[in-house]
């Protein structure tokens, strides 16, 4: 009776916290979603899902450390059915601290390639983005710059503009280093870059495409949705993107490396099947589209393609390095970016 009590009073603590939205333990009708995405299309998505099922989708938006944290916080009472979360780092957290189920689907087996999905089923990718190298293209195409580790070239000093070492897309671009090619590779790899900055890191993936239109610096390293989101917008955003050039690095070895949106069953979810229900309809045909063209992001499921102004950036060979890989060493990439004075 009293555990009865403090799951309800939980659940009406969370929806106010959540800016009114209704986050709580409900029947078989509903499906709670703990998410960091933060993009009005997925809203569209989750209308789609429930006119499908006749599903509720019910939601708390917060950054993913806060919302893992959230998570464990509640234990046994969380009203959490799926964390959805951006790059393979961050379901890492999530599964290192033990808030994820597995979940044994023939459709995202189907759907899904391996390195996409956890070894043990933990979570599984959504969608993707490749950490693409861009430069300016008034300085010319920077010749001999082909894969991510020319980017430690004495050739590149004082020429490249990135975001800082705390930015979790670098430092699941190291860890993917330090998988490939070793911790002591890494280090140098670091080092080599940090002697080639044109400025102190500053600024989101945004800032470093506008500094190198700008000529501020001539190279930088972004993700691609940023990209492909000045390729249809006003006059000036497709000024900046026809001003820049995309090399799509590794393409004679392990590829570009990739980040994706994923998401876990929480093992706690009052509403698991569901939870699963819902993740399998994100793989869906319809729901690709969504991702693909709300957030010119790749699909994840394979024979899908890209929206056109992602498709305008150019086809590629994507790092097959499996996420979870990328996960486990992200702590020793934290290490190596401060050992090289990446701040």
């Amino acid at each position: 009776m009293k555990q009865g009590i403090l799951a309800g009073l939980l659940a009406l603590i969370l929806a106010s916290c959540s800016g009114g939205e209704e986050v709580a333990k409900g029947d078989a009708g509903e499906v709670n979603l703990y998410s960091s995405r933060h993009y009005d299309t997925d809203l569209a998505l989750y209308d789609d899902f429930t006119r499908q099922t006749g599903i509720t989708v019910n939601r708390i938006e917060a950054d993913a450390d806060a919302l893992i944290e959230r998570i464990t916080s509640e234990g046994e009472f969380s009203p959490a059915d799926l964390l959805i979360t951006v790059d393979a780092g961050r379901l890492w957290r999530a599964e290192e601290a033990g808030i994820l189920a597995p979940v044994d689907s023939d459709i995202l087996e189907e759907r899904l390639p391996i390195y996409l999905r956890h070894p043990d089923g933990l979570w599984f990718g959504l969608s993707t983005r490749a950490r693409v190298i861009v430069y300016n293209k008034a300085a010319g195409v920077p010749e001999g710059l082909e894969d991510y580790a020319d980017l430690a070239e004495p050739a590149w000093r004082g020429d490249i503009c990135i975001r800082s070492s705390s930015n979790i897309y670098n430092i699941s671009l190291l860890s993917s280093i330090i998988a490939h090619h070793g911790a002591e590779a890494a280090e140098s790899w670091a080092k080599g870059v940090v002697a080639n900055f044109a400025r102190p890191p500053q600024g989101n993936d945004t800032a470093q495409i506008e500094a190198v239109a700008a000529g501020e610096c001539r190279i930088a390293v972004v993700n691609t949705y940023y990209l492909a989101r000045y390729a249809d917008g006003d006059e000036a955003d497709k000024a900046i993107f026809d001003a820049v050039g995309v090399i799509f690095p590794d393409q004679d070895g392990t590829g570009a490396h990739i980040n994706i949106s994923g998401a876990g069953l929480v093992k706690t979810a009052p509403n698991r099947e569901n939870a699963i229900r819902f993740l399998e309809y994100l793989t869906s045909e319809s729901a690709q589209r969504y991702f693909a063209d709300g957030n010119n992001e790749y699909p994840a499921v394979s024979g899908l393609k890209a929206n056109s102004a992602v498709e305008r950036l150019g086809e590629f060979k994507p790092d097959t390095l499996n996420a979870a890989e990328i996960g486990r060493n992200q702590a020793q990439a934290v290490q190596i970016f401060d050992r090289a004075g990446w701040n």
